[in-house]
C-alpha cells in the first residue's frame, strides 16, 4: 500500500530534505509539495492524502492554524526549526515532531508511526495483515532493505555503523545502537551491552554472563547483567 505524502514548507531547501529521503522507500510518496500553505489547503481539501509534513512558521497561514482549519485531518508530523510548539501540537493530535535539521534516522522513526498508526485505522482486529512488522533501513546511498523484526538475531555496534544479523543475511547500516534499539519493539528485543542488542526469543541459551545465540556467544555488560536477567526470568514458562 502506497501511502500518500504531502509537504508544505515555506523553504525549498527543507521541503527538498525530506523529499529527498523518501524518494527510495517504497511504500512511501510524495504527491506534491507547496511552499504557500493556502495552496497545501486547496490541494488538501480535493486529493486523498495519507500524511502531511507540516511547517510552523509559514507567512499568511502558519501551521498551528492550518491545522485548527481542517475538518477531516491525515496523518500530521510537523517539521520546525524550533521546538517550543510541541506541546500544543500535540494537543491538535499530531503524530510527531520533528525538529530541523531533521536526521534521516529520526525520520525513520516516524515513518514507522506512520505506517503503524494506518495500519490500525485501516484494519479490524480481525483484518490485520498476517505480514510480520518489519523496518526499512538504508544499506548504500540508494538502497533500502526492508528487515522483519522476526528476523532479527543480532545488532552489533560497530562504532558509528551497525551490523544487523538476521535468519536471511547481514547488514551494514550508519546508526547508533541507541537510536536503532529505541526504533525496535521494547517487548522483543533487549540490549544486553554496550555493543549489542538481541530479540529476545532467538536466544538458545544463557550461561554466568553470556547469551547463546545460533551457537554464537554474547557478553552481557556488567551493567546491564541485572536488568538481562530479569528480562529473561520474566519471558520464561
Amino acid at each position: 500500500m502506497k501511502i500518500n505524502c504531502l509537504i508544505i514548507d515555506d523553504e525549498p531547501l527543507a521541503i527538498n530534505v525530506i523529499k529527498n529521503y523518501l524518494e527510495p522507500i517504497e511504500n512511501f510518496e510524495v504527491i506534491n509539495t507547496f511552499s504557500n500553505p493556502i495552496e497545501g489547503l486547496n490541494f488538501l481539501k480535493n486529493n486523498k492524502v495519507d500524511a502531511v509534513f507540516l511547517d510552523i512558521n509559514m507567512p499568511v497561514l502558519d501551521g498551528i492554524n492550518f491545522i485548527k482549519s481542517l475538518e477531516n485531518p491525515p496523518i500530521l508530523i510537523i517539521t520546525s526549526a524550533y521546538s517550543q510548539f510541541a506541546i500544543e501540537t500535540y494537543e491538535l493530535d499530531v503524530l510527531d515532531y520533528l525538529v530541523k535539521p531533521i536526521e534521516f534516522p529520526r525520520l525513520m522513526k516516524t515513518l514507522n508511526k506512520i505506517s503503524k498508526r494506518l495500519e490500525n485505522k485501516n484494519n479490524s482486529p480481525q483484518e490485520i495483515s498476517q505480514e510480520s512488522p518489519f523496518i526499512f533501513v538504508k544499506i548504500d546511498k540508494k538502497r533500502m532493505k526492508k528487515i522483519f523484526f522476526n528476523e532479527i538475531l543480532v545488532i552489533e555496534s560497530l562504532k558509528d555503523y551497525l551490523k544487523i544479523n538476521t535468519l536471511t543475511g547481514k547488514y551494514i547500516i550508519h546508526s547508533t545502537l541507541s537510536d536503532f534499539t529505541d526504533l525496535l519493539p521494547e517487548r522483543n528485543f533487549l540490549r544486553i551491552h554496550r555493543s549489542y542488542t538481541i530479540a529476545i526469543d532467538k536466544i538458545d541459551a544463557v550461561e554466568g554472563n553470556s547469551i547463546e545465540i545460533e551457537g554464537l556467544r554474547y557478553v552481557i555488560g556488567r551493567s546491564y547483567i541485572d536488568h538481562v536477567k530479569q528480562r529473561i526470568l520474566n519471558s520464561s514458562i
